[in-house]
Order: C-alpha cells, then structure tokens, then sequence
C-alpha cells in the first residue's frame, strides 16, 4: 500500500467537495452545485461574472479567476466546463417543467 504524502493529503483536502476546470490554462476550484445559491445563476445569466466567481469558487481562486481577465468565449467554456464538473448540466434548470397537457378537470 502506498503511503500519502503530506503534500498529497493537503491536495485532497483542499479539493474535497470540489469540481475542477481550467480556464486560460489554470485549474480552478467549484463548489458543488448543491452549495450554490440561485443568486449566483441569475450572477451568471447576466454576466456578472466577477459575482458568480465569488459565490461557486473555492475562496483561494476567485482573485485568480479574475485576473485571468479572460474573453467571453473563455469564460464561456469554463463555465460550461466547471457546472458539469460539478454535476449541473448547463442551460437546463433544476426546476420543474411544466406539462403541456392540463392536469384539471374538463
């Protein structure tokens, strides 16, 4: 059996109940998507990125993603990228749809 190294063990700590995804090259930390708050999906819906950031990043890698400064195609591709690292497929909502047949009495 082998041994964890110190360094090792810090690095599952620090990713426990974490997604990862890169952006512009660097692995950033998600909150699992059950921690999240719908104000961060409205952040996102209207590009305030810099919020959303704050609300589903690991604390030590909000400031990182913001000074990545990187384009929306980037930022795009890793918010896909880190909701479905986390287990929430992007554009669907977690809601409840609507049948399109009437359920009441005629």
């Amino acid at each position: 059996m082998t041994e964890i190294t110190p360094a090792e063990a810090q690095e599952t700590e620090a990713l426990e109940g974490f997604g990862v995804a890169s952006l512009c090259g660097t692995d950033l930390r998600i909150k699992s998507v059950d921690q999240w708050r719908p104000s961060y999906l409205r952040a996102l819906r209207q590009g305030d990125y810099d919020t959303w950031a704050a609300g589903v990043l690991h604390e030590d890698d909000v400031q990182t993603f913001v000074d990545l400064d990187a384009t929306f195609a980037e930022i795009n591709d890793f918010t896909s990228a880190a909701m479905e690292a986390v287990g929430e497929t992007p554009g669907k909502s977690g809601g409840r749809s609507t049948s399109r047949r009437s359920t009441r009495k005629r």
